[in-house]
């Protein structure tokens, strides 16, 4: 099927048997090189102990009967019992008491941390004891073995001739796992370390040709670092039964064979001449890119001193511009100074004729108004005037049932008519002359009113005419 696991540099693992002085170093440095989760301890304590109780025992039985001898013969006939009967007495107390004192010392174990040992009485397992001391009084009770149930034990399995899914058989794969034994009475009693090496070995050899099988040749390098829980939980379940746990597995290094790995020395070597390439073109690479960045330094250097030229050109631009801003705004203020001093000038003059043609308007119109008043009091006179010698007849009617008619009746009417006529002719001429004078200030208003509002169009227009020429620029009269 395969080569053992312990061919080369795999590990081993077996029990040993040793004092329990050497019990620690054995369980942490192990046995010329084998790994040992197991120790068997030698017992030391045997009944040699015994001994000295029945040594212990005859003293004492002795010198009870020499004591008895002396307290009845006394001590005159037996001088020899009087002296060695003490002495016997004090040999066999000394001896119980050291009888007991080796057969205490003898029943103290001490088991070390993070181990348990396995208790048996006549060849039958009693129980597992944990770490600390414990006091084996029975003689036949004893500690068979020692198992290291905390430390994670490496374990490197080296597999030679796996094949591939082309079958080619690859030189060997590395197999590392670290295991644990949690339950020591299981292990101690189902199969004990060295069988453990090899069913270990054969569960390993199975998982990784399984493995293998999975893998063509040529990737065959990825089986090292990849992740093989898969194969722990396989070989968990195949070790559950003799109270073992992998705690942690992979395959640190795969060999292929040679034909194999002269093809992988060509392929480094094109891979190495590759970086070699790919690093002088790194180096080619950053020259030229340090000679552009070198180029582009200098032509920002350019660049910046002509901005600098630029910006001097644009700021005494700026400032003769800025200047001659300032001379034509110097003369645009000029001119429109001289523009507002003709135009309040021709304002002034414009005022002033208006005004002139205001008052003559004025003067005009009174005297107009003077000479209708006038001319409607002489009509007024004329109308009197002629009123008053204009015959007027007046007929006296008298009622035809009154009876006066008389010639005196008459006579006195016609002295009375000509004073009734005169105060109504002097009442007609006050009411004419009235209304004569009304008609008068009628016209006098109605020709005010007309020339204010001559006056006033011809004040508009004047206004008109003068803002007219602010707009084109001309003092008043066309004047520039």
């Amino acid at each position: 099927m395969s080569q053992p696991v312990n061919v080369r540099s795999g590990s081993s693992i077996k029990e040993s048997l040793s004092s329990w002085s050497d019990l620690a170093g054995l369980l942490r440095g192990g046995d010329q090189g084998a790994v040992v989760p197991v120790v068997i301890p030698k017992d030391n304590r045997g009944l040699r102990w015994m001994v000295l109780v029945w040594i212990g025992l005859f003293a004492l039985t002795s010198g009870l009967v020499m004591s008895l001898n002396v307290a009845i013969e006394g001590p005159l006939s037996a001088p020899v019992n009087f002296a060695l009967a003490p002495v016997a007495l004090i040999v066999g107390v000394v001896s119980i008491v050291v009888a007991v004192l080796w057969w205490w010392r003898g029943s103290i174990i001490e088991i070390e941390h993070g181990t348990q040992g396995i208790l048996t009485k006549y060849g039958k397992v009693q129980k597992v004891i944990a770490p600390g001391r414990h006091y084996l009084w029975h003689p036949w009770k004893r500690v068979d073995y020692v198992v290291d149930t905390s430390t994670e034990i490496p374990y490197t399995a080296p597999v030679v001739a796996c094949p591939t899914r082309e079958n080619v058989p690859l030189k060997s794969i590395e197999f590392f796992l670290k295991f644990r034994i949690h339950d020591p009475q299981r292990f101690v009693l189902t199969i004990g370390a060295s069988n453990f090496d090899l069913v270990l070995s054969s569960a390993v050899q199975d998982a990784i040709r399984q493995r293998s099988r999975l893998v063509r040749t040529e990737s065959a390098y990825d089986l090292r670092g990849s992740n093989v829980e898969d194969m722990r939980n396989l070989l968990n379940q195949q070790l559950e039964k003799y109270g073992v746990v992998i705690t942690g597995c992979n395959i640190p290094d795969v060999q292929l064979p040679n034909q194999y790995q002269q093809h992988l020395a060509t392929r480094e070597r094109v891979s190495k001449e590759l970086v070699a390439y790919e690093q002088e073109w790194e180096l080619t690479r950053k020259r030229r890119i340090d000679t552009l960045l070198m180029d582009i330094e200098r032509s920002k250097k350019v660049r910046d001193a002509k901005i600098v030229e630029v910006n001097a050109s644009l700021n005494k631009a700026r400032k003769d511009v800025a200047q001659m801003l300032q001379e034509q705004e110097t003369e645009a203020q000029r001119v429109r100074y001289e523009i507002e001093t003709r135009g309040r000038a021709d304002l002034v003059a414009a005022e002033n004729e208006a005004k002139a043609q205001q008052r003559l308007a004025t003067a005009y119109r009174d005297n107009r108004a003077v000479l209708e008043y006038e001319l409607a009091r002489r009509r007024l006179d004329v109308g009197t005037t002629l009123a008053e010698r204009a015959p007027r007849p007046v007929v006296v009617q008298t009622e035809a049932g009154s009876g006066d008619s008389s010639a005196l009746s008459t006579l006195l009417t016609a002295q009375l008519l000509p004073q009734i006529m005169g105060g109504a002719r002097s009442a007609g001429s006050s009411a004419r002359a009235a209304e004569g004078l009304e008609s008068a200030r009628g016209a006098v208003a109605a020709a005010a009113a007309r020339q204010q509002q001559l006056a006033e169009e011809y004040q508009e227009q004047q206004d008109v005419a003068m803002r007219r020429q602010f707009e084109n620029g001309e003092g008043f009269g066309g004047r520039r």
